[in-house]
């Protein structure tokens, strides 16, 4: 047997290529969407990518399932449990395979206690409810050299020191009344897995970083003997005390996971059938920044600051999250346009990008074109603040998330996370100085571009870290 780790900074996700040297057959768990990257790890070791399977419809990046099945021909497993009201919509679909042209693709349902070989890998179904009524986890038995199981891919259901959020449904999804029923199926599946032997390898869909749990380790493996002792969510004996803890104090849900997870229901569009972004002039760059277009400029922090552009939003693709925070403002329904530094740069930002179904992606100008006589975003240092803000009456705008702000924040600070910022615009003041911060700078120049594209030109953006500004400021914890 072969097994392959791969893993998505930008997303904090991680899929699998396990594969039967004999027979020459692999599967690919849960991937993402540029599947090139498991076609050459296949080939790499004489290997042909034969199965996809996904453990559940996915929230926060675009499945590679359908793309890589269309390619390869392979069977793509689908899980067919839960809520007749959530279940793959594309499930019915044959496939066709891409350009080489090797056979068709098809889809396979699965149930708990299926099962299916990948060469001599035998691959058993457990359907694991909670974070997703059709959850499934896929447990691998190497029969070539065992009768018992090796491992278990768990996707979102359980992570290094955490179990997925049961709300996502209610939250992204718009099915009210269901986080509790996730919750309580969220028990159910703790206590099967309970009963499963100690030495099983744990390989999770994501790691540290990730929304879809509240706590995830950066470890990238575990075992579920190590889970059971000092994950929490193993340290309940009462269903409804384990509830109570898993709904409590869930980070914020990024607006795109909605679309997300209407993408990877009804099937996502392929590669292939996507336009390419046309270069654009600065006059015709200036049009739509007039015309309120969703222009995003991915330029260094730097660039940005010293040549900002009002009506585009800061987004530094210098981050590896980058692509989430565009998630947050993304209008999926009209078309992206983006400014780079150089041309050159283009295909690195839009595979983040498409990962999560940024796919209207019509235009693009790099700094060049912009020139360098453009507004300062205005900033100001923690030491200017420390200073001023006791006599100026300034306004402190905290874009962290709110358990970041429940932990530590500035006196008298309002608490609006970046993602949030749209829904609050009118509350915001019109006169007094406001002062956006976050953590490390990154967020609030965010939130700072996109306040005074929206016509809130009060604004300047707090330069320096949480180190820094609880050092010269007074600070306190609690909402």
């Amino acid at each position: 047997m072969y097994l392959k780790y791969f893993y998505d900074e930008h997303l904090a996700q991680a899929s699998y290529l396990v594969g039967c040297v004999k027979t020459g057959e692999a599967l690919v768990v849960d991937p993402a969407r540029e599947i090139e990257q498991y076609i050459e790890a296949a080939a790499a070791k004489e290997l042909k990518v034969t199965h996809v399977a996904e453990t559940h419809i996915h929230a926060d990046f675009v499945s590679g399932g359908r793309e890589l099945a269309h390619r390869t021909g392979a069977t793509l497993y689908l899980s067919d449990m839960g809520d007749k009201n959530w279940k793959y919509a594309y499930a019915a679909e044959t496939l066709e395979s891409g350009r080489e042209g090797k056979g068709r693709a098809y889809v396979q349902l699965v149930h708990d206690g299926d099962s299916f070989q990948v060469g001599n890998v035998k691959i058993d179904v457990l359907h694991t409810p909670g974070h997703t009524p059709e959850h499934v986890a896929l447990m691998v038995t190497d029969t070539a050299a065992a009768d018992r199981p090796m491992g278990v891919f768990t996707g979102d259901f359980l992570f290094v020191g955490d179990v997925g959020r049961p709300d996502l449904l209610e939250t992204a999804a718009g099915m009210m009344g269901t986080k509790e029923k996730g919750a309580r199926d969220q028990f159910q599946s703790v206590a099967r897995f309970k009963q499963l032997p100690d030495y099983l390898q744990i390989w999770p869909g994501h790691g540290a970083g990730s929304a879809c749990g509240k706590a995830l380790g950066a470890i990238p493996s575990t075992t579920l003997g190590y889970e059971k002792l000092f994950n929490p969510a193993f340290q309940f004996g009462e269903e409804s005390e384990f509830v109570a803890w898993l709904l409590a104090d869930q980070p914020e849900v990024p607006r795109y996971f909605a679309q997300m997870k209407r993408v990877n229901k009804i099937g996502p569009a392929l590669l292939a059938e996507l336009d390419t972004p046309q270069a654009l002039t600065r006059t015709q760059l200036d049009a739509l920044l007039a015309a309120g277009e969703f222009v995003v400029d991915l330029r260094p922090g730097p660039d940005f600051a010293d040549s900002h552009l009002v009506g585009a939003l800061s987004i530094p693709a210098t981050s590896p999250t980058f692509s989430t925070y565009v998630g947050w403002f993304v209008d999926y329904d009209k078309a992206t346009y983006l400014i780079v530094s150089q041309a050159d740069e283009l295909d690195a930002v839009l595979r983040p990008l498409r990962a999560i179904g940024v796919d209207r992606i019509a235009g693009f100008a790099t700094a060049a074109v912009i020139g360098p006589h453009e507004a300062t975003l205005p900033s100001l240092s923690v030491q200017e603040l420390a200073t001023r803000l006791p006599q100026n009456g300034m306004q402190i705008l905290d874009v962290r998330g709110r358990q970041e702000y429940r932990e530590e924040h500035i006196p008298g600070a309002t608490n609006i996370p970046l993602g949030y910022l749209p829904q609050h615009l009118d509350e915001l003041p019109a006169e007094t100085t406001l002062v956006v911060h976050c953590a490390s700078s990154y967020r609030s120049r965010i939130g700072a571009s996109y306040l005074r594209a929206h016509g809130v030109t009060n604004v300047v953006n707090l330069d320096g870290s949480q180190a820094e500004w609880s050092e010269a400021l007074p600070t306190e914890s609690g909402s």
